[in-house]
């Protein structure tokens, strides 16, 4: 038997008495090659795998975002969300902080403005003094009825409107929870590329009892 071998093909010829010559190729792959590919096959799998299986549980998405806010977008591999939810919490909790140093201001004012002694200028506040206009004397102020009156609305104004926001932040605590879930649950809604819209005349033609219509037919295709 004479074997010639080169690179990645083996030719065995072998001769038997009595007969002709035979020759059988004999095809062998690379065994580096074919290691190099069954460890890349190995390596990307479970990523594919885990891709094509991961099914977030709602119930689990619910719990996360109730933890902490924004967890269960993370949870629902929806980061592209993330900013919505914490620009909303920091909008809401500025309007709060702002809102709520404005009432207390006011509120100060309109406190200490009641009780001041118009004998006694030198034991005024100045909490109400800093909203005296410039220029103007602070005794024209202490027993006007309309600068008090200001002091009072610009209380109860403040204080409603940080009520409002502090509300209005706890609503969207709620909404990002069922942001959460909602997603959880239309995680894997097939939505097909073949959707479509379809725009087409209609003609009724006229009959015994109504007249020939005109219009249009819109069709959903999916």
């Amino acid at each position: 038997m004479v074997v010639v071998s080169s690179g990645r093909m083996s030719v065995a010829r072998a001769q038997e008495t009595g007969m002709g010559h035979d020759t059988i190729p004999l095809l062998f792959a690379d065994t580096a090659r074919v290691g190099e590919l069954q460890q890349a096959d190995t390596l990307k799998r479970p990523a594919i795998t885990d891709a094509l299986l991961f099914k977030p549980n709602s119930r689990r998405s619910v719990l996360f975002s109730a933890v902490f806010p924004g967890l269960g977008q993370i949870y629902n591999r929806k980061y592209w969300k993330l900013p919505l939810v914490y620009g909303g919490y920091m909008g809401f909790i500025y309007a709060v902080t702002w809102n709520n140093r404005n009432y207390q201001d006011y509120s100060q004012a309109y406190f200490d403005l009641s009780k001041e002694d118009p004998d006694n200028p030198d034991s005024w506040h100045e909490s109400w003094l800093s909203f005296v206009p410039a220029g103007r004397e602070p005794a024209d102020y202490l027993k006007d009825a309309n600068f008090k009156s200001r002091l009072k609305n610009g209380r109860d104004f403040y204080r409603r409107y940080r009520d409002l926001s502090i509300i209005l932040t706890i609503g969207w605590y709620f909404i990002c929870m069922a942001d959460a879930y909602v997603d959880a649950q239309l995680f894997d809604f097939d939505i097909s590329p073949d959707l479509s819209l379809r725009i087409e005349p209609v003609i009724s033609p006229a009959t015994r009892h109504t007249v020939s219509l005109y219009g249009l037919s819109c069709n959903f295709s999916f």
